[in-house]
């Protein structure tokens, strides 16, 4: 189900950073040392608003980036 408010979201395995653009703010952050077992069920939930708002919202660190650009 796409998502009302997650514009977009991008995930590095490497540096295990997830980049979110939200809709409403138009913004970017980046959620840091996100595992991949955690981008790996964002990606497959079917509420991914919900998912974010359980499981990555509050238990990552985080920082602005920058307004979104496609």
């Amino acid at each position: 189900m796409p998502s009302t408010s997650i514009r977009k979201m991008a995930y590095d395995p490497d540096s295990r950073i997830l980049s979110m653009w939200f809709v409403a703010s138009g913004k970017r952050y980046e959620f840091e040392d996100v595992p991949p077992e955690t981008f790996a069920a964002f990606k497959a939930a079917f509420a991914k608003s919900r998912f974010f708002n359980e499981h990555i919202r509050n238990h990552f660190r985080y920082r602005l980036v920058g307004p979104a650009v496609d």
